[in-house]
């Protein structure tokens, strides 16, 4: 649910106040509900000339999810558009770009609330003229830099093909129709590669992860409990871990999503061992969530040996150790999702441990990618941003404060749910085109866990 500010400048009193006195007015952010409409309204696709076949090709994938698709503008003023999707993959100089740019421009002020900015690109590649290589990247900070412009909880993010991948390939089209949804209400400004794949164009898309077995540590509470509880919506069975200690809660979370619980921890040398054995009557596994972190904040000149160990060992080193021992053991067409965290992108005061080990989840990503995918899997990371949980809860009030409300584009802290869904997404056999990436959930803020 909406934090307290946002429910109240979004009220009778609280909306004219804000609005007299130049308070920030975030809007509630509309998240995923069954059999809801994939968009808030009809989906425009504008391209280049080059691009126009691509742009086609899309447009029949989102009529064949019963979008409304227009190939050009509506002039009448009662319009508000659910998504524009700009499609650029066959551009081959900036200037080429300029007319299909400038349209989309001009539709953003008819873009309805929690309305979606999609660009699709293609990534600069090994060969490319000096000419196609910037006319390719340029897209990245223009998106980026769109997803700061738009207001009323719209965001913008994008879609980059690598390696050849067809723009209507199943993994690009999963990738498009989780940015157009309600599931990445809090993904803003992010560009997404996306390479070729073996993925199957036909997906229950209300229950895409059925048959599925997945694994998710620290799910007692929190974010874990959430991933846990988005994965088994989607039809996976879950087992759900977390340290002796927090057994109860952890039953408890278990028995709300039917799925089964393993007390364990994590740092203990032959954690991946015990998993998998586990997993065994469940039918193996096909999803690791590495959730599993802990915080011991303090100023690297008063931080104490214990402190900066205990975070190693939970956040980075037990999930290294992990990925080793499902590797070792040959587990075929796994997807192991990590969480990081904006502060291992951007740093946070008070944070040295905290932002080593997230940063190192992101190098480790990187580097088990091509491990995993000998073996028909992946490794992506979800950094979240100011994520409402009992982690922010110990930040200073004025840094959450600052964190949720006075930044672009979105003004407040995501839910718990929202680094579930992007999650989910990676999970998803869909997915099995972006390998070794990180995706921030962050509204486009740096600050947060």
């Amino acid at each position: 649910m909406a934090d307290n500010y946002t429910k109240f400048v979004n009220g009778g009193l609280g909306k004219k106040l804000s609005k007299q006195l130049g308070l920030p007015r975030p809007a509630i952010l509309r998240r995923y509900a069954p059999d809801a409409p994939l968009t808030v309204g009809p989906v425009l696709v504008v391209s280049d000339d080059a691009s126009a076949g691509d742009a086609d090709a899309l447009a029949k994938a989102l009529v064949a999810w019963d979008v409304d698709v227009r190939r050009s503008g509506d002039d009448s003023a009662d319009i508000r558009w659910g998504g524009v999707v700009l499609v650029g993959t066959a551009a081959e100089s900036p200037e080429a770009v300029s007319e299909a740019v400038l349209a989309l421009g001009g539709t953003l002020r008819k873009l309805a609330g929690n309305g979606r900015v999609v660009v699709v690109s293609r990534a600069p590649e090994a060969g490319d003229s000096p000419t196609l290589a910037a006319t390719r990247a340029g897209f990245e900070g223009f998106t980026r830099s769109v997803g700061k412009e738009l207001r009323g909880g719209a965001t913008a993010n994008g879609v980059q093909l690598t390696g050849g991948a067809a723009v209507d390939s199943a993994s690009a089209l999963g990738t498009l129709r989780f940015f157009l949804s309600a599931k990445s209400a809090y993904v803003d400004g992010q560009v997404l590669p996306v390479g070729p794949s073996d993925a199957q164009a036909d997906v229950d898309w209300a229950r895409p992860l059925a048959g599925k077995v997945a694994v998710v540590t620290g799910s007692a509470r929190g974010i874990g409990a959430a991933i846990a509880g988005t994965l088994a919506r989607d039809g996976a069975k879950v087992l759900v871990v977390d340290v002796p200690a927090a057994g109860e809660s952890l039953a408890a979370v278990a028995n709300k999503i039917k799925g089964t619980a393993l007390q364990l921890d994590v740092t203990a040398p032959d954690a991946g061992t015990k998993i998998l054995e586990a997993t065994k009557h469940l039918g193996g596994i096909d999803i690791l969530v590495h959730n599993a972190g802990i915080l011991r904040d303090k100023l690297l000149a008063n931080m104490k040996p214990a402190q900066w160990d205990a975070v190693i060992a939970v956040n980075l080193a037990s999930q290294l150790r992990i990925n080793e021992q499902l590797l070792a053991a040959g587990v075929e067409g796994l997807r192991i999702v990590s969480l990081a965290s904006t502060s291992g992108i951007a740093g946070n005061k008070g944070q040295t441990n905290y932002a080593y080990s997230k940063s190192g989840v992101i190098g480790h990503t990187a580097a088990t990618a091509p491990l995993v995918a000998a073996l028909g899997g992946t490794a992506n990371a979800v950094a979240p941003g100011f994520i409402e949980t009992e982690m922010t809860r110990s930040i200073p009030v004025g840094t959450r404060v600052v964190a949720r409300h006075v930044v672009p584009s979105l003004q407040q802290g995501g839910l718990p749910i929202d680094v579930a869904e992007a999650i989910a997404f990676l999970s998803s056999p869909v997915a099995s085109g972006v390998n070794g990436q990180v995706l921030r959930v962050c509204g486009q803020s740096m600050v947060g866990k």
